[in-house]
């Protein structure tokens, strides 16, 4: 608990400094407008996006266009195909639990059975909210050759054609990432399998593969229009140098919650407490911003509460960033995102290993 505090505290205090000049500017923004009253949290988003609007000359409707769900799955098939020599073929006539869902084998360069990938990307009434990727069977080889079958949720609305915003894109790439995780494990035992791993890696292979969506040739390639129309060059600029703005208010409604997180599970385990008082005060401990809650509020902070892998362990989002960009790090100081050596030890080392080795390794 001490060094994942420190690492929590560490990141706190600049976040909060930066969310508080960008309160400042919005706080200006509404002062220019007129506006006689003080930004809350519930116009933070609303004038956020005004904002980007105004700094970047661009928002986020503009980019739905060329960010459709068809080229977004295909871009990152193909990331997974430079880094991986991997093959995603669609399966017609298979059983599935909703017409929705969509199913594609994975073979390898040599042509072998990786395994099989199923997506199902629209929200519906019957499905809970969120994103996330399992398994209806992990790779094992206790019971002969078993190739792992694995499957990734969504909740995009249904169109035609479906247009993501950036952060859906991302939360795509994001799901993806740990879907490769399971589809290249190559462990004897299934408990060892892909995502089985310590909390504190097992956002490494989702997180780092999130870095390729924003790679120019991927976006030059495959975010397109209907009319099979490029991004324009302008509106890719503006979108890359963007990638940073709102960046104090997303850190600060992340650590918030790991925090909280981190003091919950710090309690005796026969110890009551009124979950409500107790946010509270754990927030005025640490000093949260009034224009900003945390992103998941007790009550409904389901990583924590709906299963044992994120209970005290939701500081392992950021635990990662700091692994994946040493590993991203590591393709830019080779030249290419996509270089060749870099991805086998990357195949080698993360996405197959499974829980193998120590992640300190």
């Amino acid at each position: 608990p001490a060094a994942v505090r420190a690492l929590l505290e560490s990141v706190w205090a600049p976040a909060r400094a930066r969310a508080g000049r960008e309160a400042a500017d919005l706080q200006a923004m509404i002062a220019a407008e007129g506006g006689n009253f003080s930004l809350a949290a519930s116009d933070w988003r609303h004038y956020a996006e005004r904002m980007r609007k105004q700094l970047f000359d661009f928002d986020e409707a503009e980019l739905k266009p060329y960010l459709r769900l068809e080229r977004m799955i295909e871009a990152a098939f193909y990331t997974a195909g430079r880094l991986f020599g991997l093959v995603f073929e669609p399966l017609d006539g298979v059983p599935l639990y909703h017409p929705d869902v969509r199913v594609w084998k994975v073979t390898g360069a040599d042509g072998r059975l990786v395994g099989i990938f199923m997506g199902d990307y629209f929200a519906r009434a019957s499905k809970r909210s969120g994103a996330w990727m399992s398994s209806f069977r992990d790779q094992q080889r206790l019971d002969g050759d078993v190739r792992p079958i694995i499957y990734n949720v969504m909740n995009f609305s249904k169109a035609e054609p479906a247009l993501l915003s950036f952060d859906d894109a991302r939360t795509l790439f994001h799901e993806f990432g740990h879907a490769l995780h399971g589809l290249l494990s190559n462990v004897t035992y299934p408990l060892l399998a892909g995502t089985g791993v310590s909390t504190d890696f097992v956002e490494l292979p989702s997180q780092l593969f999130e870095h390729w969506l924003e790679q120019p040739e991927v976006l030059r390639r495959f975010a397109v229009n209907a009319a099979g129309e490029p991004m324009p060059e302008a509106l890719l600029q503006k979108v890359l140098k963007a990638r940073t703005f709102n960046q104090g208010f997303a850190t600060v409604e992340y650590a918030a919650s790991a925090l909280v997180d981190l003091d919950l599970h710090l309690l005796p385990p026969s110890e009551e407490i009124d979950v409500v008082a107790f946010e509270k005060a754990a927030l005025a401990r640490i000093g949260m911003p009034e224009a900003i809650v945390m992103r998941h509020r007790t009550p409904h902070f389901q990583h924590i509460f709906s299963g044992g892998g994120y209970a005290s362990a939701y500081y392992s989002y950021l635990w990662s960033e700091v692994l994946d960009a040493d590993a991203f790090a590591a393709f830019m100081e080779a030249g290419d995102p996509f270089d060749p050596e870099t991805a086998r030890r990357l195949h080698d080392y993360v996405y197959s290993a499974g829980n193998l080795r120590d992640p300190a390794e």
